[in-house]
């Protein structure tokens, strides 16, 4: 029963998601740019498919995706990116969970 709330690896997998973002997305790239555009579609695809590789090796939970969803989002906003912004990406990240 208390194996439910234990949530490291999703934390883990959170965080490496969100610093993998920041390292090919870095927050000096203005929004509107297009080179900034073509770098987040290339590095959401590649986001998408770890993502895939992660749900296939751990059952994911609620709680466990909460806290995935949680710790990815406050590392962006850590690093400063825009705060709607990265509200647009954990969604996206939690919807493909």
């Amino acid at each position: 029963m208390f194996g439910w709330f234990n949530a490291r690896e999703a934390k883990s997998f959170g965080t490496v998601l969100a610093q993998y973002f920041i390292a090919q997305v870095p927050v000096s790239v203005a929004l509107g740019e297009r080179k900034f555009a073509a770098k987040t579609q290339s590095t959401l695809r590649s986001i998408d498919a770890k993502i895939v590789a992660f749900k296939a090796a751990h059952s994911l939970n609620g709680y466990r995706k909460a806290q995935l969803g949680n710790t990815f989002k406050w590392a962006l906003k850590d690093a400063g990116y825009d705060a709607a912004y990265v509200d647009n990406l954990t969604e996206w990240v939690l919807t493909r969970l």
